[in-house]
């Protein structure tokens, strides 16, 4: 091991910067060759710590040198299964040969940064996102972040609500529900914690408990219905109701019958139904977006994340009349459209396309599925819920005997996965103790279920 001075108890947010000794892994799918985290990696991971604010150290201390399909390597010769898909992004796997394609392309022309001037791949990209959109969503206003997309459709929803009538402003939307970082993203979002920092209540928001089975039993419509009354809201006045097609700390689906209930709700009251696909879309649910499984369609719905399988891209698709409220001008977006973010979704496109991606996601989902739950049947007392569709899947973590989630032994968890080669994440402040299971769309089988085993070997030691 380098001779490296690391000061005692130094901490990369949860996760520990002394090197420690681990077990060396050698397979098809991983490869552990150096103590965790490297030694030579820490020296770059604490100039990141005195230079960047404490928020961005979350993840374990693995120093990314190369990301390729399903795997991540470091520069020490170690590689691990991705678990993370860097946060729901990297679908089609990372750096797919189309994406990388389509993106050489475009800086060898060279066509880097456009404003809203046109350029022929942005009319590419918004035709075949219409193409793949239900009946009656024609428009497409592509932005740079999910964050930015949500703040658009929140926008839009009011705009469209108020020029039908004053009063009409109230968003709802429901609990555990992640919309983003910005302010009207965390005032619809569900997770009180992160809006502690606002300070105002805003009463044109609204939550409804979301019907997860499992932190409210009681699915059937009636509950929203109930909760709008109980607020004293005139129906009349809500301008939209917004929610994750699925929740991501779940992943928690609505029942169908529940969604389809609340399209009904909306087209009597005149309000718009908008989902967020920011981390939902393409593919990831055994769907290409994850509000088929409802067999409805939305006025509104966010793309981001996958939507590039890599760049920062996102996009509000939608209805025309909606989408159309505003002149030329008067909402743009500085890097909306930009010509690599474009290049990237077009490839992003063509990888789901040639590959099937899609159908691969749907046929994991049993596989997906039984792993969790087999996962649960040996840890009984830790598990609240497991939930899993697609190549999505979250495993609840709780303190034995209660609901309560158990963020410490999540952590831990992560932290001896990734010294056996499995990256994953359990995101702080989002439900805490919830293990989040979301690899590429190309991971093989045989490379879930090596996952798997790592998953239990690791908790196995953080319960020891």
């Amino acid at each position: 091991m380098t001779d490296l001075a690391v000061e005692k108890g130094k901490m990369y947010g949860r996760y520990s910067l002394e090197p420690r000794e681990v077990p060396r892994v050698e397979t098809e799918h991983r490869r552990i060759v150096t103590a965790q985290p490297a030694p030579d990696a820490v020296p770059i991971l604490e100039r990141l710590l005195a230079v960047e604010p404490p928020t961005m150290a979350c993840l374990p201390p693995v120093l990314w040198d190369r990301a390729e399909g399903y795997q991540i390597e470091d520069p020490f010769g170690n590689r691990w299964i991705d678990w993370s898909s860097c946060v729901l992004v990297a679908n089609a796997g990372h750096a797919p040969e189309p994406v990388v394609e389509r993106v050489r392309a475009m800086i060898d022309r060279p066509l880097l940064s456009t404003f809203a001037f046109p350029h022929e791949a942005r009319a590419e990209l918004c035709e075949r996102l219409v193409a793949r959109s239900p009946e009656g969503l024609e428009k497409v206003f592509l932005f740079s972040t999910g964050s930015e997309a949500i703040e658009c459709m929140i926008k839009m929803m009011r705009t469209w609500g108020r020029r039908t009538k004053p009063s009409k402003k109230i968003i709802v939307s429901f609990s555990g529900g992640f919309h983003g970082r910005t302010l009207g993203a965390q005032y619809a979002g569900g997770i009180p914690p992160l809006k502690e920092w606002i300070g105002v209540d805003d009463q044109s928001f609204l939550q409804v408990q979301f019907p997860d089975g499992y932190l409210l039993e009681d699915t059937s419509f009636s509950v929203f219905e109930k909760t709008i009354e109980a607020a004293g809201v005139d129906p009349s006045d809500v301008a939209g109701v917004m929610s994750e097609s699925f929740l991501g700390v779940g992943p928690d689906f609505f029942p169908k019958e529940y969604a389809q209930a609340l399209r009904r709700w909306c087209d009597e009251h005149g309000a718009l139904l908008a989902f967020d696909e920011v981390q939902a879309g393409y593919g990831r649910s055994g769907r290409f977006f994850a509000f088929e499984h409802y067999d409805i369609a939305p006025d509104l719905f966010a793309c981001g994340k996958g939507m590039s399988s890599s760049l920062p891209l996102s996009g509000l698709i939608g209805r025309a009349d909606v989408l159309s409220t505003y002149p030329p001008g008067t909402m743009t977006s500085t890097h909306a459209g930009a010509p690599l973010s474009v290049a990237a979704g077009l490839g992003c496109l063509d990888a789901m396309e040639s590959d099937d991606l899609v159908a691969k996601a749907a046929a994991l989902e049993g596989d997906l599925l039984g792993a969790c739950e087999t996962f649960e049947k040996e840890f009984p007392e830790h598990v609240g819920a497991v939930r899993a569709r697609g190549l999505v899947g979250g495993i609840r973590l709780v303190r034995p005997g209660t609901l309560e989630a158990d963020a410490d032994l999540a952590y831990a968890v992560t932290e001896h996965a990734y010294h056996r080669g499995l990256l994953m994440l359990a995101p702080v402040g989002l439900g805490g103790g919830c293990l989040k299971i979301a690899p590429p769309l190309v991971t093989p089988r045989e490379a879930l279920f090596e996952s798997f085993e790592v998953l239990t070997e690791s908790m196995r030691i953080a319960l020891a």
